[in-house]
């Protein structure tokens, strides 16, 4: 692990001792934990904005617009995994976040927000069979940039907002819950006949948990030259340590 290099302005606590606090203090009601896991378990997707406090998110934000200065890497490609569907980005992969980075190890390994994801997945929320999809940043800047329709390899995805555009430039979410993978043969587009998509909006700051290797989902290509940086934090069910994976996507991606 590499030596701290952030300041947390947050007293003598841990960060998950933090993050612990602000949980308890914000999520009093257990009937809204029901609510929000309801929702979670029906959509594959719920807002979770207030699930840190506005401290720590400045401090994940700082980090990880540190981190696109140093690592960023621009890539424009399609991917046959997932009906040629294309990849329009700047990203930083995990290995170079592990590298010069302690925040967002130490995030990732927070047994309190682990905690309170598991209540919302109704299962444990376990670290990610393969490290190099527990944490990975995506900025898509330029006209036409989209993180095109796919799914993910393991369970449960937090997705971190820390710049987005007005909806009416793009970069919105789109999602269609309870739909499988099948890499050789992955019919997207006859998903999206079939099926309903749901579109959600997100602000600077919000914080959103997807049901990631269910969900089909994809960002709304930009339509002009706008900002749109997340981090996207990765976790696996128990039972994805017992799959056969293989990561053909985001080795194209971050490799």
């Amino acid at each position: 692990m590499p030596t701290p290099n952030y300041e947390t302005g947050l007293g003598t606590l841990s960060l998950d001792d933090r993050i612990a606090e602000h949980l308890e203090k914000t999520f009093q009601d257990p009937w809204e934990i029901r609510k929000l896991s309801h929702d979670f378990r029906r959509n594959g997707y719920v807002k979770l904005r207030d699930v840190v406090s506005g401290e720590v998110k400045d401090l994940v934000s700082d980090e990880v617009n540190r981190l696109l200065d140093l690592h960023a890497r621009r890539i424009d490609i399609n991917l046959k995994e997932t009906s040629n569907s294309p990849r329009k980005m700047s990203t930083v992969s995990q290995q170079s976040i592990a590298q010069d980075s302690s925040l967002i190890p130490e995030l990732y390994d927070s047994t309190a927000l682990k905690g309170f994801l598991g209540q919302l997945a109704n299962e444990p929320v376990v670290n990610c069979p393969w490290d190099e999809e527990k944490y990975v940043i995506i900025r898509q800047e330029k006209q036409g940039d989209t993180h095109g329709w796919h799914w993910g390899d393991f369970s449960f995805t937090l997705i971190w907002i820390m710049e987005a555009p007005s909806s009416e430039y793009g970069g919105m979410l789109q999602c269609v819950p309870h739909t499988n993978w099948v890499k050789d043969d992955p019919r997207v587009h006859d998903h999206l006949i079939k099926q309903q998509i749901s579109t959600y909006a997100h602000e600077t700051g919000d914080i959103y948990f997807l049901r990631s290797d269910t969900t089909l989902h994809r960002t709304v290509p930009l339509s002009e030259d706008r900002t749109r940086i997340i981090l996207n934090t990765c976790w696996g069910s128990e039972s994805d340590a017992k799959k056969e994976q293989s990561h053909e996507t985001m080795e194209a991606m971050f490799s």
